[in-house]
């Protein structure tokens, strides 16, 4: 997919009025593929591939938390981080209404609502990360500086592996 042939999401537009310094690459969309898919596709190692998690707490307050791609989320921690009884993921749903996006395709930028993030702390040491633009099979890459830029995403440690 040639550069003009990207569709212009939310995400995108977000960025470019931030002037974030970022490149957009696509890959061929696998529904239920994940960041596995994305990473073999794209050669690179999954760790550098974000994924846009939106869960809710026992409130049903939705929150975003950004986590490698060979990582899970442990909710109980984010439970404690958080001071509630309990973090679980949002139905797809559900996720499309705070986020105007599809799930597959949720960037944390440009959502319908703004939400509080949080991000891997590990995230924001790496040298160069990917993280979906707002379309299933179009990913942003760039420098986790400017993702924190944009989003002043609260650090955590929350991560377990798969």
């Amino acid at each position: 997919m040639s550069k003009d042939k990207f569709p212009t999401t939310p995400a995108m537009r977000e960025l470019r009025s931030r002037e974030a310094v970022f490149q957009l690459v696509a890959y061929k969309y696998v529904d239920r593929g994940g960041t596995r898919v994305s990473a073999q596709e794209l050669g690179v190692d999954e760790h550098m591939v974000i994924k846009t998690l939106v869960m809710e707490d026992e409130s049903g307050r939705p929150l975003i938390v950004l986590m490698h791609g060979d990582r899970d989320v442990s909710t109980k921690s984010m439970a404690r981080i958080l001071g509630v009884k309990a973090i679980n993921p949002c139905d797809p749903k559900v996720v499309e209404r705070h986020t105007g996006y599809r799930v597959g395709g949720v960037s944390p930028f440009g959502t319908r609502k703004r939400l509080p993030v949080y991000i891997e702390e590990t995230i924001l040491s790496m040298p160069t990360i990917l993280i979906n633009a707002g379309g299933r099979g179009i990913l942003a890459e760039m420098s986790p500086g400017e993702l924190d830029r944009i989003l002043r995403p609260v650090p955590v440690r929350a991560a377990i592996e798969r």
